[in-house]
């Protein structure tokens, strides 16, 4: 099977995302006895108790918690499914495989290496959302609270994918109010909000732009509506001081498309003139988009 470059650069992200996740999780947060919250947390606390309540005993060089990873992600592949369709769901398995794999057997050091509890959290958290914000950019998830937050993103659109891992993450600290002091539980917090808010801020695909061209040239509208399927408004203008006519256009894009737009515009116009808005606002139907 021949691999493109962009289906090569994908893997990589993939591969990198998940090598950073276990990296935070196991090196950062778990020493310091911090829980991440969400579909991972969720696998340190069945952990937690197989090993100290039912004192399952420790396998050498593997950690339980990759595969209890992978088994509670299992009725998440049927949402996938229905929701995001066979690529994404066949994708997302295979993604969260790797993540276990990694999980299991990246060693959580006897003692921490980042002492300092709230820098562990602060750390951890950008670590963990920066790990799943590019794994989400290469067009898969790794699973738990990503899945969820993909699929409501897909059906409500103004959904952001990191506020369902700090819903979650709220509900399970509650819990371990029950279990631990107050102090653990708050730090844990910081980690899900620094996690949650990194997540926004690299999947790039919460982030919608407004772009007008000015141009003269015929075309390039048509190639904006075949190449990157978006909406564009059109009208006929001219230049205040050389009364020349010219086609002003008016799309919105994900700003994971603008890279795309651009190419575009540098091959059917290289001298026209575009503005870009970011953080649009976007009320009515616009389409978010996973696996472009």
């Amino acid at each position: 099977m021949n691999l493109s470059k962009k289906d090569l650069t994908r893997i990589g992200m993939i591969i990198l995302g998940n090598i950073i996740y276990a990296l935070s999780v196991n090196l950062v947060i778990t020493p310091v006895h911090l829980y991440s919250g969400g579909f991972t947390g969720i696998a340190q606390l069945i952990r937690l108790f197989l090993l100290e309540f039912l004192k399952i005993p420790q396998i050498p060089g593997f950690d339980y918690m990759g595969v209890i990873y992978y088994l509670i992600n299992v009725p998440l592949f049927i949402m996938a499914y229905r929701i995001m369709g066979r690529k994404f769901c066949l994708s997302t398995m295979a993604v969260i495989a790797v993540c276990s794999a990694f999980l299991a057997v990246v060693p959580v050091p006897p003692a921490p290496i980042i002492e300092d509890t709230l820098l562990s959290a602060v750390i951890g958290g950008i670590g963990w959302g920066f790990a799943a914000g590019i794994v989400l950019r290469a067009g898969s998830s790794q699973g738990g609270q990503d899945v969820i937050g993909v699929c409501l993103a897909k059906t409500h659109p103004d959904f952001k994918v990191g506020t369902i891992g700090i819903a979650i993450s709220a509900l399970i600290y509650g819990i371990c109010l029950f279990v631990y002091d107050i102090e653990t539980v708050l730090y844990s917090m910081i980690f899900a909000v620094a996690a949650g808010m990194t997540i926004d801020r690299v999947h790039t695909q919460n982030i919608k732009i407004q772009c007008m061209i000015f141009t003269k040239e015929e075309g390039l509208a048509d190639a904006i509506l075949s190449e990157l399927r978006r909406g564009v408004t059109t009208w006929e203008g001219a230049g205040a001081y050389t009364r020349d006519g010219e086609h002003i256009l008016v799309t919105v894009i994900s700003k994971y498309e603008e890279h795309h737009l651009r190419e575009i515009i540098a091959r059917k116009d290289p001298h026209a003139f575009m503005t870009i808005t970011d953080n649009t606002r976007v009320i009515g139907n616009f389409e978010k988009r996973f696996t472009e």
